[in-house]
Formats: C-alpha cells, structure tokens, sequence
C-alpha cells in the first residue's frame, strides 16, 4: 500500500500572472492540462489500479450553473475531467463510472453540456471501455416549482450503512428531533439520526468499483469552511435525508443553527419544518414564503441564517467524517471493516478554485494549482494551508489535522520533495462564505 503522499503541480509562470482570465486559457489547453495531470499520476496509477478494473470517478457536480463564471468555479471544469478520463483509457480499465449526487434542485439537463456528453460518448466508442455517467439521486424536488420526484431510484440500488455509536454525531445527539437538512423532511431524518443509530444511503456503485478518485474543485463551504477531498464524498450518499447538516435552534437552546435566542426565528423554523413536510403540496410555498417572512422580521446578521451557513455549525463536519469512515472501511454488507478496505485517490482541480459564498454560489479564485493524493485528511490539510485559513478554528480541517499528527506524509510540489511549510509559498487569501468571515475572531 502506498504511503500517504500529496503532490502539487503549479499552472502558473511567473506568480504574477496568477489572474481569472489567465487561467482560464488553462482549461483551453487540453496538451497542457494533459501534461500536468499525467506528469502528477503516472507515478501512482497504472496497470495495478486502472488495468481490468472498474474505476469510478467522483466530480464535483454539487449544482447546474446558475450565473456568470459559475462554469469555471462551481463544478470541476469539463476539461479537467476529459483529459483524466483519456489519460486513465491509456491504461485499458474494465470500466468507467462517472457519477455524483448533487443538490436536490439540480437540474441535470442543465448540469452537463451536449459537448460533454457527446465528447464522452465518442471516447467510450472509440476506447472500446465502456463510460457510464450516473445520477446518485434517489429525490429530486425544485423549491421553484414545488415539484417533488421520489424513488429516482430503488433502494435496492443503495446500501444502508449504520455507523451506530461509531458516528462523530453520536457525541452531540439527544433525545429530542434536533438534527435538520434546510430543504428536507426533518421526521424522515429523524428515523435515520439518533441516539445510537447513524444511517447513510451509500450507492452500492462505490462498492462495486476497484478504483476510486475523486475530483474535487476547491471551493470554501458556507457549513463546513472549506470543501475538498474530504467533503466531496457526501456526494456517494444517495438520499440527502440521511445527512444532518444542523441542529435546530439557537446555541443557547442546544442548536447550532445560529447564536441569539429569538421567539421568531424559533417560529420560523419550525414553520418551515411543516413546509418541509408538505414538498409537492400546496401549502409548501405558503409555508414557505411565512418561514423566510418572520425570519428576516428578526432581523438576522450575516452569521445567522435558516442554512446554518456560518462557523458555529457543529454538525456537518461530523457527518462528513462519517462518510469518509465508510468510503475506507465500509464492506459491501453495510458493515464496517476493522482495517482500511479500499484506497481512494483525489484529483483536485484548483487551477480555479471557489471563493466568497461557497459551495453554491461561489466567485472565481485564482488558485493556479492541480493536487493529488491518497489520503483525504492530509489533501485537506494542504487545501487549509493554500487558502490561508486557521485550521484550528475550522472543525473539519481541525480533525484532519489531528489525525495527520505523527504520520508521516510525503509533500511534493513539481515532483520535488518538501517539507508542509514549503506549501505555503502557492497559497492565496481567500473571500470566506458571509457567515464566516469573522471565523478566526472566535
């Protein structure tokens, strides 16, 4: 087994020209693009992991683009994506899996261009392997539209894994229905999420992969601070219902949805956990329109807000730790293997990176960089440090680096060995999501 390593190729020469515009040409330059990745991943993938087997490939298609700049720092880049896809077709693999599960509201017509498609099409044709793209998604439901599409897929094509007493939840849930996804039915959560029960809905595709990489693009998180190689794995959860992403309330209440106690926005909350129950009903939009009415009635700050998009949100890094515990030692009769059952690899496209009010709505970031690794905690770790952030006061990012403590990890950066600290010369400041730019004021 491969020991933990991350190496990071620069796109930029000189410094200077680390501009939007100027690394936007990156992605028009498939010869180039295709250099840097293969100079990266040759060393680490080949015959042993891409031969005869069955790869899946997990992008980062959290959302359709929505608005301008949204196709270079939303989603990992199409390009990006093409050119691994015919670099791993040198290596003759079984098959290709491209897939994800995106948000709710996505509307995957509008996700992945006709250029893509037909552009993958025309390598599985011409490559004899067959490529797959995949929607993970069990529901889709448009808040726009009110229109509800359960059982996208049957369950049977899921396995449901229980992380029990193991889960990082476990330590902050009680007896009450506290945990909430913003847009979901908080009793279907609830029968997912408690006191010694911790289910996740995991495509039974992860598990029937030899190989799997991730794709990420780098981007901050409005609930988690940052998301990466770490974060994109909520994507093999297939049904968002089983994903706590707060708890309802106010800090002071035992919440983390915010801090303040306020009568209305408790009633605001609970009004649109009754709109959440009625998705695909009438009254979901009155409902609706009531909660977000005596939420700003409260007169709200940047760092309270209905998504618990802010730096007190102790909730959804927990249950990103859950899913990366099952990607490595999940077995596929839904239990838990005591030793690592799978290596994953991650592929980060950081050429432009996501900055501002990420992951949704995110601003272009300049970052000028390609990273790959074997290890999620120590990519993530490295991903702290290019954007400058306090790990300390970042939980996700605070846990990877306390499990990287005393593991010995190897940083490239162009194929030369350095030390962690040498990282820090292709770092960048960054714009942090509303709810968390006074993080490090803590």
């Amino acid at each position: 087994m491969l020991e933990p390593f991350v190496e990071i190729c620069s796109c930029f020469t000189p410094p200077n020209q680390l501009s939007v515009e100027e690394l936007a040409n990156v992605y028009k330059d498939p010869d180039f693009l295709s250099q840097t990745i293969t100079k990266m991943v040759k060393k680490y993938l080949g015959k042993d992991n891409i031969t005869n087997k069955n790869v899946l490939l997990k992008p980062n298609w959290v959302r359709h683009s929505t608005k301008k700049d949204d196709d270079i720092c939303l989603c990992t880049h199409p390009i990006f994506i093409l050119t691994f896809v015919e670099f791993l077709l040198q290596w003759r693999p079984n098959s290709i899996l491209i897939a994800d599960a995106p948000v709710q509201g996505c509307d995957w017509s509008k996700l992945l261009t006709e250029n893509f498609l037909n552009r993958i099409d025309q390598l599985s044709k011409s490559s004899g392997v067959n490529i797959v793209i995949k929607d993970f998604r069990r529901v889709a439901f448009s808040p726009e539209t009110n229109e509800l599409e359960n059982n996208k897929k049957p369950l049977n094509d899921y396995i449901i894994f229980d992380v029990a007493e193991q889960s990082y939840l476990e330590a902050i849930t009680s007896d009450k229905n506290l945990f909430r996804v913003t847009c979901y039915d908080p009793d279907r959560l609830a029968e997912s999420h408690h006191k010694g029960v911790h289910k996740y809905c995991i495509a039974k595709d992860v598990f029937e992969c030899d190989t799997i990489i991730t794709l990420p693009k780098i981007k901050t998180h409005q609930k988690a601070g940052l998301t990466n190689a770490m974060k994109i794995l909520v994507g093999i959860n297939g049904d968002k219902d089983y994903l706590p992403h707060h708890r309802i309330g106010a800090v002071e209440c035992g919440g983390d949805c915010y801090k303040g106690k306020h009568p209305l926005r408790k009633m605001s909350e609970r009004i649109l956990d009754e709109a959440n129950r009625h998705r695909g009903k009438w009254l979901y939009h009155p409902l609706s329109y009531l909660s977000a009415g005596l939420w700003r009635l409260s007169k709200p700050n940047q760092e309270q807000n209905l998504a618990a998009g802010w730096y007190g949100n102790d909730t959804v890094w927990r249950m990103v730790m859950d899913l990366n515990l099952i990607a490595q030692y999940g077995k596929s009769d839904g239990t838990l293997s005591d030793t690592p059952q799978r290596t994953l690899f991650t592929l980060c496209d950081g050429i432009i990176g996501g900055q501002g009010n990420g992951p949704l709505s995110p601003d272009p970031l300049p970052l000028g960089i390609v990273a790959f690794s074997n290890d999620a905690f120590a990519m993530d770790e490295v991903a702290g440090r290019l954007f400058r952030l306090n790990i300390e006061r970042i939980p996700l990012l605070k846990e990877a680096k306390r499990l990287n403590h005393d593991r010995i990890i190897d940083y490239y950066i162009d194929g030369v060995k350095c030390n962690l600290s040498d990282i820090d010369a292709y770092s960048t400041n960054v714009i942090m999501p509303p709810g968390w730019v006074n993080y490090d004021k803590q």
